[in-house]
């Protein structure tokens, strides 16, 4: 057991970075002062702290309220909440299961519906798996995205029961088409109340409506399961299956452990850990697929606790981890829906992933073009030393003395933002560029302002490094 004295804090930023979406050190230092078991558990139980009250952008900035059907604006809302929940974990399985149960505003244009489907997310993400399958089921966003409205007792659409098999739950290999038949009939009559209004024509809510007059209430077979099944029973069915767990498990140690290969070779590529995949598998069995149990398991096990900066992050996670060093957002502000825009360049929109498929990740997010958008962002947001963020490292740095070496400069930078692990070429590099200018000097105004900017200058050359593309 790590105790709350040997916590270190290179340990405690690996779990915040992926429990989450990084730190400041300050930040880190209170985590760092308790054990690690014991953070962990908080994460895992978001209801000991209060949730973060977007709401206040609507009283602070109302035009924002009028302006309710654009999804940047919602999306400005969630990074609201990645950069200052106390519930970090809270956050990062909500866009976990977004990028699994991908489902995308392009189709329907309806930014009511999308905005509930987070939300529903957001409430059963740490909940049994087949609490949150249920709701996914029975979500109007997913309904409409896989064409479940037009799946009927007399005429069978079977979109949605082939890939909630297919990328929702067990993956290729593991079930067969009449299993896909039957579940679409199982499905059958699961709609809505109201049709979803393409945008501009309707901001009302849409709510999930049963239809018995539509359902197929026929014998069924399913997974070995014989009987008068019904959406329910499938997702009960499914989510005992041994598949499943393995299924859902490489999801999560793809998206919190380290990078895999993409889902599509799942079939033939086995995992990179089949040990830890296994871990997790036993979790999930022996805790009826709790998911908060198997997340204990992930975050607690020596394979997590070691796989450090083995994952890319996607540009929602670099960008709200640019936003946690440099300590803006702290407060509401008119522009946080722009931030939509800048990780469109870099690959991704929130609320509307490319396909039912998702994103790729990993590697893929990375590209000349993306890159140059990551590392521009990464500088021009860190470049202001009147920042909280930037004013902090700065400060920190300075109270060390009235000399700072460029090997100190380096050093102190690499651990203030991190501790970020670089190659011994990267340090190399960035102390031979710090020696250009000597050492920071402190001892008056002038000559810590100089050195101030100095600061500055390294932080913005170390978040251009490949190192730091990594969390």
């Amino acid at each position: 057991m790590t105790t709350a004295a040997s916590t270190d804090l290179s340990l405690m930023a690996h779990l915040l970075r992926r429990a989450g979406f990084g730190s400041d050190r300050a930040e880190l230092e209170r985590y760092a002062a308790r054990s690690y078991e014991d953070v962990v558990e908080d994460l895992l139980n978001p209801e000991r702290f209060e949730a973060p009250e977007d709401e206040i952008l609507s009283r602070f900035y109302p035009h924002l309220q009028a302006n309710k059907d654009n999804p940047a604006v919602w999306n400005g809302r969630w990074f609201y909440r990645m950069v200052n929940t106390d519930r970090p974990l809270e956050e990062k399985m909500t866009l976990f299961w977004h990028s699994v149960f991908a489902t995308g505003w392009t189709k329907s244009e309806h930014t009511p519906t999308m905005v509930d489907h987070i939300q529903m997310l957001r409430t059963n993400c740490m909940a049994n798996f087949r609490t949150l399958l249920l709701g996914i089921s029975r979500d109007p966003a997913m309904i409409f995205w896989l064409d479940n409205n037009e799946n009927h007792g007399e005429s069978i659409n079977e979109n949605y029961g082939r890939e909630i098999l297919e990328l929702f739950s067990m993956g290729i290999g593991n079930y067969t088409e009449d299993d896909i038949k039957s579940a679409a009939r199982a499905f059958t009559g699961w709609t809505y109340d109201t049709p979803v209004a393409l945008y501009p024509f309707g901001h009302f809510d849409v709510n999930y409506r049963f239809r018995p007059d539509d359902h197929d209430g026929g014998q069924k077979t399913f997974l070995g399961h014989t009987g008068n099944l019904d959406g329910e029973d499938i997702v009960n069915i499914i989510t005992e299956q041994e598949a499943t767990a393995r299924f859902i498990g490489r999801h999560l140690y793809n998206f919190f452990v380290a990078d895999e290969a993409q889902v599509p070779a799942w079939s033939i590529e086995p995992p990179a850990d089949p040990a830890a995949i296994d871990d997790l598998v036993k979790a999930w069995i022996d805790s009826n697929a709790d998911m908060k149990a198997v997340m204990r398991t992930l975050f607690n096990s020596e394979w997590f606790k070691a796989a450090r900066f083995k994952h890319v992050k996607s540009p929602t996670e670099f960008v709200a981890s640019v936003l946690k060093l440099s300590g803006e957002y702290g407060e509401p502000a008119p522009d946080l829906h722009k931030l939509e825009n800048t990780i469109v360049t870099m690959g991704q929109k929130l609320m509307d992933p490319p396909s039912v498929e998702g994103w790729h990740t990993g590697k893929e997010w990375i590209d000349g073009g993306t890159l140059t958008e990551r590392v521009n962002y990464a500088i021009d947001t860190l470049n202001n030393p009147d920042k909280p963020g930037v004013k902090a490292i700065i400060d920190r740095i300075s109270a060390q003395g009235n000399l700072t070496s460029p090997e100190q400069l380096v050093d102190n930078v690499l651990d203030l933002i991190g501790p970020l692990e670089v190659e011994a070429g990267t340090r190399d590099t960035l102390v031979a560029h710090a020696q250009t200018e000597g050492a920071l000097d402190w001892s008056s105004d002038v000559a810590a302002e100089a050195s101030g900017a100095r600061v500055v200058q390294m932080l913005t050359l170390v978040v251009s490094a490949r190192e730091f593309q990594f969390s």
